[in-house]
């Protein structure tokens, strides 16, 4: 007589379905959960339920570290690190009224302007955190980044499928604005971008620059207003006014001068010594 197979057991049977499911965390975690059913600790449903949170959970924070390295956020920032005490010339409720990415929905352009070490790149990174953890795909790079890799493409031929893969993205950060000289033709090659993305994608700005420099960042007046024309049509901006927090420990180490101008203020002229000369002298 052939042998029958012995009746595999309900737990023995779950375990095997999850193994097919590829549901590691879920395996993991089964017999714990089991035992605090048993110990009538848990409902069935409740079970159910912490043992589907575990899996949930797990494939989260794995979707999630692939999106960060996708967006090139190496260096994670977020809203709950951020110092706003240090920069009482934010409006707290506007960062995290923009946290919910209304901005997105609306592909709005959004500014973060000020002096070096003011948190406008921490900022950005942190709205491109949320929108990751909401499901948005998010791209983040420098502005000499971007137009190295627009000058590139164009020198191989491929200036357009560039130009589609940086407007695929619900948010585009672009960070440090006028902080480094641009490559010949970068201003046109930037334009064209921006343009691709006008009124189609949302897009982070930040700079410590103002507007008015803008014929300087991108050497043509022309092409500066056009781009300004596109940047601030549907726009939020913020200006942050402060001294830089990366130096609030090693402020009294710094030269007036430059102290001055990383804060963005001007130094007063020194005062001549001596007595003043006569009139007609």
């Amino acid at each position: 007589m052939p042998m029958t197979q012995p009746p595999v057991s309900p737990l023995e049977s779950i375990r095997a379905r999850l193994v097919g499911l590829k549901m590691a965390r879920s395996l993991e975690v089964l017999d714990e959960i089991v035992a605090q059913l048993e110990q009538k600790k848990l409902s069935s449903l409740e079970a159910l339920d912490l043992l589907l949170a575990e899996e949930f959970s797990t494939r989260e924070s794995r979707r999630i570290k692939m999106a960060l390295m996708t967006a090139r956020l190496t260096q994670l920032k977020t809203l709950d690190s951020f110092d706003f005490s240090f920069q009482p010339s934010l409006d707290r409720n506007q960062i995290l009224t923009l946290a919910q990415l209304g901005f997105i929905d609306r592909n709005e352009v959004l500014h973060f302007l000020g002096p070096p070490g003011t948190g406008k790149s921490h900022l950005a990174i942190a709205l491109g955190y949320e929108a990751i953890k909401q499901g948005r795909s998010v791209y983040l790079a420098t502005l000499a980044e971007i137009i190295a890799s627009l000058s590139k493409a164009e020198r191989e031929g491929t200036l357009a499928q560039r130009i589609r893969f940086l407007t695929r993205t619900a948010l585009l950060i672009i960070d440090e604005v006028g902080y480094l000289p641009l490559e010949k033709g970068g201003a046109n090659l930037f334009f064209q971008l921006v343009n691709a993305r006008y009124e189609k994608g949302a897009m982070i700005l930040t700079s410590n620059r103002s507007f008015r420099e803008w014929g300087e960042i991108f050497g043509d007046s022309v092409v500066a207003a056009a781009l300004l024309d596109r940047l601030l049509h549907h726009a939020v901006v913020v200006q942050i006014e402060g001294n830089s927090y990366r130096l609030k420990k090693h402020a009294d180490l710094m030269p007036e001068n430059l102290l001055a101008a990383a804060s963005g203020r001007q130094q007063a002229p020194r005062r001549k010594r001596g007595r003043p000369r006569k009139e007609g002298a």
